[in-house]
């Protein structure tokens, strides 16, 4: 089963920042296609499949490792086989803030989460995933910046979001004279028309600010380097994973990559600080 740990790694023996290049960016919407050459760059990373080129290999590699493989409109990007999902982000500004749609930030995921796909909830026995938000800077096709932050340093317990998307939805479906009908979002509102033809859906758009923002007391991005990568997972979580991954990566002994250990805001809870690790590289 592959982790963030080995992701992180063969980050440190791939880091490829001419993303475009690497992945053959073509296609008239260059936006999504720079999107898809990221997440193709974060398959190989936690796949170590940058060596192989033939695609029917490397599909099989991703059945291994993978269990779902997802589309743009309903999360996750990826989850790994027996262990954490993956929400991958592009942004085109270091400053940026970070378009989430109608799904709202997750500190797990869940398998009743009316978001995803019935073949993301039937694809393995699962019930809850930690997540983890792989955030890209491509600034004129090439990565600058690139987060891993897992979801319980980075958003609150779902009862957070429940609570304000209800109230907006009880609110919309109140009001008198109003024909409105079951819906996923917040609303949906039929016969607006005398002939009864038109429709109308209220749709939520969350966002969230950018882990340069949120993590800006731990950490920053180097305006000097072309790539800076930085990781953010609580203690606990690090020291879930197998020991030799642990050792593996705490043994890379390059002077651009440091592993420390940090105390965050907890998400739910400004009065608290969380232990974690803040894993960082920088070329």
């Amino acid at each position: 089963m592959t982790n963030i740990l080995q992701a992180l790694k063969n980050l440190t023996e791939n880091p490829v920042i001419d993303i475009s290049a690497r992945y053959q960016v073509i296609g008239r919407n260059r936006a999504n296609s720079m999107g898809e050459a990221l997440e193709a760059y974060v398959k190989d990373l936690f796949c170590d499949t940058f060596n192989i080129q033939n695609e029917i290999e490397k599909n099989k590699v991703y059945s291994e490792k993978f269990s779902y493989i997802g589309n743009q409109n309903n999360p996750p990007d990826l989850m790994i086989t027996s262990g954490d999902a993956i929400e991958v982000k592009k942004i085109e500004s270091v400053g940026s803030q970070i378009a989430l749609n109608s799904s709202y930030p997750k500190n797990k995921l869940y398998s009743d989460s009316p978001m995803i796909t019935e073949e993301c909830r039937t694809c393995e026995d699962w019930s809850e995933k930690d997540i983890i938000y792989v955030v890209g800077v491509l600034q004129q096709d090439k990565l600058k910046a690139l987060w891993f932050v897992y979801g319980d340093c980075y958003a609150a317990t779902k009862d957070i979001y429940e609570r304000i998307k209800n109230k907006i939805s009880e609110g919309v479906n109140g009001l008198p004279d109003v024909e409105f009908s079951e819906s996923k979002e917040l609303g949906r509102v039929n016969r607006v028309d005398p002939l009864g033809i038109t429709y109308l859906r209220i749709r939520g758009m969350w966002g969230i600010d950018n882990p340069v923002h949120v993590f800006d007391y731990l950490t920053t991005i180097e305006d000097e380097s072309d790539l800076t990568v930085n990781a953010i997972l609580l203690s606990e979580k690090y020291n879930s994973f197998p020991e030799s991954d642990r050792r593996a990566i705490e043994n890379i002994t390059s002077d651009n990559f440091s592993i420390s250990d940090v105390e965050i805001k907890s998400p739910n809870n400004l009065a608290r600080l969380l232990p974690a690790k803040l894993i960082k590289f920088v070329k």
